[in-house]
């Protein structure tokens, strides 16, 4: 099965990439063979920043998507998003890709389930 998440919201201020990255992990945990796709639009390109800076105790989107990326997920961002938000030319999470719009089309009609965040 073949799982695309598609968060819209920056990483921190809501918690909706939060939980959108914490169903990703469990997902990647407890079902090996789902092959789980996370695509980054809008705000939320800004989760695939490198080096981010949380508070102590305080979750950290950057480890929470590299975990992901570790465990076999694919991460892509919208190219015009990133663009639009000053994203393109600095240091991103590694394995996470600038992607188009025509990438995202083929990875919802490939997927089996799309969840929207």
């Amino acid at each position: 099965m073949k799982i695309l998440i598609l968060i819209n919201d920056a990483p921190y201020g809501t918690e909706k990439a939060y939980n959108a990255l914490r169903l990703a992990n469990q997902l990647s945990k407890d079902h090996e063979s789902v092959e789980v796709r996370i695509f980054l639009m809008a705000d939320a390109a800004s989760c695939a920043v490198a080096n981010q800076t949380t508070p102590n105790g305080y979750y950290n989107i950057e480890r929470m998507l590299k975990l992901s990326l570790n465990k076999g997920a694919k991460v892509k961002i919208c190219g015009s998003c990133a663009d639009a938000r000053g994203l393109k030319n600095i240091p991103l999470v590694e394995g996470a890709e600038i992607s188009t719009m025509a990438e995202l089309t083929n990875w919802v009609v490939d997927s089996d389930k799309v969840l929207v965040f």
